[in-house]
C-alpha cells in the first residue's frame, strides 16, 4: 500500500516547524525540541485541543533503587464493581526522548476506551541515565504497581505491561525479568512498533532508512545514547530478539503492533514470530500506510483513533476477558 495521504499532509506540517533535526541536538534539547515541533503542526491544522477528559488523573513519585520516579494513575469511570484491571505503560522515545506528556494522549484513550487503569512510568532516560537504568526503573515501577493493588484497588491477575518502541522493549524486558525473578506475573504484554533488536539490519531499515518519520541517523542517535558499549547490543534485555526459544516460552501472552513504513516493522514482527514459535499466544496487527509513532497522532490521522480502538478491544478480550 502507498503512504496514507494523511500521513503525507502530517509530514509536510512537521517540515514546515522549520526546527532543527533531533539529532543535531543535544538530548536536553531534542527533548524541547519535539515538543515544540508537534506543537506547531496541532496548530497549523487546528487541532489543538484540551486533554481528553478522564475520571481522575494522580501524580505520584515511587521509590525506585537510588531515588524516586514519577507515575501518572488515570483512572476510568467505573464499568463494574471490584477491583479493576491495569495497564502499567512505558512510553516510546528511543530511550532518550519521551515524557509522560508526550504519551499522554493514548494514555487517556486506552483508561477509557477499555476501561482500565492506566499507570504511566516516567523511567529515567540515556545518556544521563543508560541501560540498564531505564529497565529497571520500569521494573521497579511494576513491581510498586503490584505491591500496591490493593490500595489501588486492581485485581493482581489482570495487571497487564506495554508500551512503544523504546517502551515497548522495556515491557519485553521486565516481562524477562519478572519471570526470573518471580516477583510479580503481568497477565498480557502489549508491544506497540517495539525496538527488539537494536543493532539488526532489516530490510525494513534499509527501505525506511530516511523520510519516514523515523530514520536511520535518529536511531543511530537514540542507540548510541543508551548503551555503555556495542556489545550491550547482544544483550538480549537490550535486544529481546536475541533471547534463545526456551527463555521466551512461559511469558505472558502478548499482542504486538507494527506500522507498514517504519523501519522497526521487522524487528516488531519477527519478534512476535518468535513468540509463537515459543508457544507463548501472540497475535499481531500491520497497519498499512502508517509510520512509526502513528498512534500518538490522532489530531492527523483516522487510522490512529481506529488503531486506539483496536488496542482497546485487545486489552477488554485477551488481556483482561472483559465482558463485551
Amino acid at each position: 500500500m502507498t503512504l496514507d495521504p494523511q500521513v503525507t499532509r502530517m509530514m509536510e506540517l512537521l517540515a514546515k516547524s522549520k526546527l532543527p533535526p533531533l539529532e543535531t541536538l543535544q538530548p536536553p534539547a531534542a527533548r524541547k525540541a519535539l515538543t515544540v515541533r508537534h506543537l506547531r503542526a496541532r496548530q497549523a491544522v487546528g487541532k489543538l485541543v484540551p486533554p481528553e477528559p478522564v475520571q481522575e488523573v494522580q501524580d505520584r513519585m515511587i521509590p525506585v533503587a537510588d531515588g524516586e520516579i514519577k507515575v501518572r494513575i488515570y483512572i476510568p469511570e467505573r464499568t463494574e464493581t471490584g477491583p479493576m484491571p491495569a495497564l502499567v505503560f512505558f512510553h516510546g522515545g528511543g530511550f532518550v526522548l519521551g515524557s509522560l506528556e508526550s504519551h499522554d494522549e493514548i494514555c487517556r484513550a486506552l483508561t477509557n476506551l477499555t476501561p482500565c487503569v492506566v499507570i504511566s512510568v516516567n523511567y529515567r532516560l540515556a545518556p544521563e541515565y543508560k541501560f540498564p537504568t531505564g529497565l529497571w526503573d520500569a521494573y521497579a515501577a511494576t513491581q510498586w504497581v503490584f505491591q500496591n493493588a490493593a490500595e489501588l484497588h486492581l485485581d493482581p491477575t489482570r495487571i497487564a505491561v506495554g508500551g512503544d518502541s523504546a517502551g515497548g522493549n522495556l515491557a519485553t524486558g521486565v516481562c524477562r525479568l519478572a519471570k526470573e525473578r518471580g516477583d510479580f506475573q503481568p497477565c498480557f504484554q502489549l508491544l506497540l512498533y517495539p525496538a527488539t533488536d537494536l543493532d539488526a539490519q532489516t530490510h525494513s531499515k534499509k527501505q525506511f532508512a530516511k523520510g519516514y518519520q523515523l530514520d536511520d541517523t535518529l536511531l543511530h542517535y537514540f542507540h548510541s545514547h543508551y548503551v555503555h558499549h556495542e556489545q550491550d547490543f547482544q544483550n538480549p534485555l537490550v535486544s529481546p530478539l536475541l533471547h534463545p526459544l526456551e527463555n521466551l516460552s512461559t511469558l505472558p501472552p502478548a499482542h504486538v503492533l507494527t506500522a507498514e513504513y517504519d523501519p522497526l516493522r521487522d524487528e516488531g514482527e519477527a519478534y512476535a514470530s518468535l513468540l509463537k514459535k515459543a508457544g507463548v499466544p501472540c497475535t499481531h496487527t500491520r497497519y498499512d500506510g502508517m509510520v512509526h509513532g502513528f498512534l500518538a497522532m490522532t489530531a492527523f490521522l483516522d487510522q490512529a483513533r481506529e488503531g486506539l480502538q483496536d488496542l482497546a478491544a485487545v486489552l477488554r478480550q485477551s488481556a483482561f476477558q472483559m465482558p463485551s
